[in-house]
Formats: structure tokens, C-alpha cells, sequence
């Protein structure tokens, strides 16, 4: 019996409909069932809990990020320091350096070792962060920083919630196929008792 023109589904939803399990298929057996309505239950559980743990995890990083920027530009101030010699090569990590001065936020004059930059020489002046103490130190945290921070921690929930879910429905699914394998192996024994397995 054909269905009326209107009412016909198109050959791929029809197909992706089939392989889902949401056909009438008077072939599924019972442990199909099971199976599709455990692969159904756990995909529902995915799709309710990981957006929710998704934007719980990113936020809270976010704004665990953005406290750590303020606290960073409140700590770290930029200072001029002035290259007063040749480059040199670190003893304890082999890096090129070069010798520079500078001025720490409470007016003291600090001298030290920097990573050489491109042209750096004697008189050379170039920008330094450095924290309260005037040692120097890495820039503040960058909100670019905070925002793949967060986008990772959301990534990480959505994993989180995922991998779990999908190792459960392995679980599910081998332990069908081995019930399904075992009615086959039933059916061929009463099909033909004398069938060498």
C-alpha cells in the first residue's frame, strides 16, 4: 500500500529514521529495542546536562580569568630599562642575554639580566614589565588568554559528561550484540540441529 504523495518522507530522512530505531519495524527484536531506548535514554542525558555543565565550567573560569587580569594589572607595572652592555650567554640555560637597568615602582634602581631582543646594544631603552618588588616578570593575563581559558573548560565539561555516556553505551551495545549473537545461535540450532558451530 503506498502512502499518498504528500505524505511520503524524503529517502534520506527515511533512511536516518530507520537507522535511529524510530520506524515500526516489525523485524526489531526486543533486545533492539532495549538497545535504541538505552542509546536514546544516554543521549538525553548528554544533551540536558552538557550545556548546563558547559556554561557552569566556562563562566566560573572566565571569571576565576578575569579576577586574575585585575589582580595581574594591579601587581605588574611597565617600566623603561636601558641595555648597558653587549649580549652575553647565560651560564645556566644558554640563552643569549644582555645586561639593562631599570627602576622598580617604589624608585629603586635595579640591574639584571634580559632575554635578548632584536637590536638590542649599549643605550638601547625598551619596555619591562616587572611586579612590586621591580623583578622582572611575565605581562598581566590578556582577556584573549581568559577567553580560551573558559572556552577550554567548557570543552572540557562537554567531555566530561560525554565520554562517560559513550563508554556506557558501548557497554550496553556489546552486551545486546552477545544476546543477539547467542538467539541466532539458538534459532540456526533449531533451524538445523545438526549444524557444527
Amino acid at each position: 500500500m503506498h502512502r499518498p504523495a504528500g505524505d511520503r518522507i524524503p529517502a534520506g530522512l527515511g533512511r536516518l529514521r530507520r537507522r535511529l530505531g524510530f520506524d515500526r519495524n516489525v523485524l526489531r527484536r526486543r533486545i533492539d529495542r532495549i538497545q535504541w531506548a538505552a542509546g536514546l535514554t544516554l543521549a538525553v542525558v548528554f544533551l540536558l546536562a552538557a550545556p548546563l555543565l558547559a556554561v557552569a565550567a566556562g563562566g566560573r573560569a572566565y571569571e576565576s580569568g578575569v579576577r586574575a587580569e585585575q589582580h595581574e594589572r594591579a601587581a605588574r607595572r611597565q617600566v623603561a630599562a636601558t641595555v648597558t652592555g653587549p649580549a652575553v650567554v647565560d651560564g645556566r640555560y644558554g640563552n643569549r642575554v644582555v645586561p639593562a637597568v631599570w627602576r622598580a615602582p617604589d624608585g629603586t634602581v635595579r640591574k639584571g639580566l634580559l632575554p635578548l631582543a632584536e637590536d638590542d646594544r649599549a643605550g638601547t631603552r625598551r619596555w619591562l614589565w616587572v611586579d612590586r618588588t621591580g623583578r622582572p616578570t611575565a605581562p598581566p593575563r590578556s582577556r584573549s588568554r581568559t577567553v580560551i581559558d573558559a572556552g577550554y573548560a567548557a570543552g572540557g565539561a562537554v567531555l566530561a559528561v560525554g565520554v562517560p555516556l559513550l563508554i556506557a553505551y558501548r557497554l550496553v551495545r556489546r552486551r545486546c550484540d552477545r544476546v543477539r549473537d547467542a538467539m541466532w545461535d539458538a534459532e540456526w540450532a533449531r533451524i538445523d540441529p545438526h549444524r557444527i558451530s
